[in-house]
């Protein structure tokens, strides 16, 4: 009885330690990616309906050089009253805001507004509007000036940015704004939701992971695989070589710092508590290890649990599935949001 008693106190310790240093977390996160907040200028242009549900084309300023693409679908006025929930989803690498338009589409229909942008240098902020060659030379250019942050860290500023616009309409319950993405948007996911309490509620897909676990144990090369042109670019502008987990150290520290240390999945995920966090990540998928998706899943669940909030933190492990989403999970992805934002 005395060893439990002794072990509690010590988890309990452990705990109020680590939550002491969730804000400095936060705040040295939000100084990487700050920059001055310009007037947004909204700009909606009335879509095609899709399903009889209202389009509407957006554009805004995330910051003096940006204007981010985006489009809202809202639900059936006859069906759904008042103030709604608002679902954001993130898209992956490569691809742009229409990939989410199914996610986006059942979202609407469950009352959610549904709102999806494009992420830097992709869709309508590339030069082509799909692929991700505009993203791979930003990424090399981010490593050899030292400026900007267009792997990850960038987009989460648009979509906090993109929260900014939210709040402003009549038609959103800014108390019930939730954000998931798949892959590079499920990374982009868990990056905004721990940076900015207003998103109440946080899906992200096949994106969790432990940067600093998968270079420690060797598993970084899938990773970085998804940004190879631009990973190759900056090692040969380096003159160093590519097959190299200390370069991959360099190259983390200049594109995204702190990702695979202060900023890492463990910690971050740590911020979202006391908030529902639901992680979907698949057993085979060599772009976020599986023991490393644990590790970030198991860090932050005291922080759960201390908050008596250990039922708002789930892990679902889609089997034998390499980088996808599956429908199934899909379903329970969207069954999350509704039961946590009540739409």
């Amino acid at each position: 009885m005395k060893l439990l008693r002794l072990c509690a106190a010590l988890l309990a310790f452990q705990v109020t330690a680590w939550a002491d240093s969730l804000p400095d977390t936060r705040a040295a996160y939000l100084a990487v990616i700050d920059r001055p907040r310009v007037p947004l200028k909204p700009e909606l242009t009335e879509l095609p309906a899709v399903d009889g549900l209202k389009k509407y084309h957006l554009w805004y300023s995330s910051d003096a050089d940006e204007r981010v693409p985006g489009y809202l679908l809202l639900p059936d006025p006859k069906s759904f009253k008042g103030p709604r929930p608002v679902l954001i989803a993130l898209h992956g690498t490569g691809g742009n805001k229409d990939n989410m338009g199914d996610l986006v589409l059942r979202a609407a229909r469950a009352g959610f507004i549904g709102v999806a942008i494009d992420g830097r240098f992709h869709g309508e902020r590339s030069h082509i509007g799909s692929g991700s060659a505009d993203y791979n030379v930003a990424i090399a250019h981010a490593f050899e000036t030292g400026k900007g942050h267009p792997f990850y860290y960038d987009t989460s500023w648009d979509v906090m940015r993109l929260i900014d616009y939210l709040v402003t309409r009549k038609d959103v319950d800014a108390a019930r704004i939730g954000l998931t993405g798949i892959s590079k948007g499920g990374i982009e996911t868990y990056f905004t939701a721990a940076a900015d309490p207003r998103v109440a509620v946080a899906v992200p897909f096949i994106g969790v992971q432990s940067f600093k676990w998968s270079l420690e144990h060797g598993q970084w090369r899938a990773r970085i695989a998804t940004i190879q042109d631009a990973f190759n670019a900056s090692a040969a502008h380096a003159g160093k070589s590519p097959d190299s987990a200390d370069f991959v150290r360099e190259f983390y520290a200049r594109v995204v710092p702190g990702i695979d240390g202060q900023f890492d999945g463990p910690a971050m995920l740590s911020l979202i508590a006391p908030r529902p966090l639901l992680v979907v990540n698949a057993d085979s998928d060599a772009n976020t290890p599986i023991a490393g998706v644990r590790l970030a899943v198991e860090t932050a669940r005291p922080y759960y649990v201390a908050a008596n909030a250990a039922d708002r933190l789930q892990l679902i492990i889609e089997e034998n599935t390499a980088h996808t989403v599956n429908p199934d999970a899909r379903d329970a992805g969207l069954a999350w949001f509704v039961r946590w934002l009540k739409p």
